[in-house]
């Protein structure tokens, strides 16, 4: 799967992303996260912005962390 079906399959599915899922998609891309409680927090590989740290709610990724992986992704695919 490409970087942009990767991104489009995210758009559509927003709000019910499983958790599991976005973490497989941030360490593919991002590596292996540091952890700071229930934090997943992911070096990437430019300074600044956008920055990810995601957690889990229910099992499910929150709507706006998956706003920020998508841009962490299409910045990735435009520099790549």
């Amino acid at each position: 799967m490409t970087i942009s079906e990767i991104i489009a399959e995210l758009e559509v599915q927003k709000a019910s992303t499983r958790f599991s899922k976005l973490m497989r998609i941030c360490e593919e891309f991002f590596g292996k996260p540091r952890m700071k409680g229930s934090h997943h927090i992911f070096k990437m590989p430019w300074p600044g912005d956008p920055r990810l740290n995601i957690q889990s709610d229910k099992g499910k990724a929150k709507p706006y962390q998956v706003e920020q992986v998508i841009a962490a992704l299409n910045k990735l695919d435009r520099e790549s």
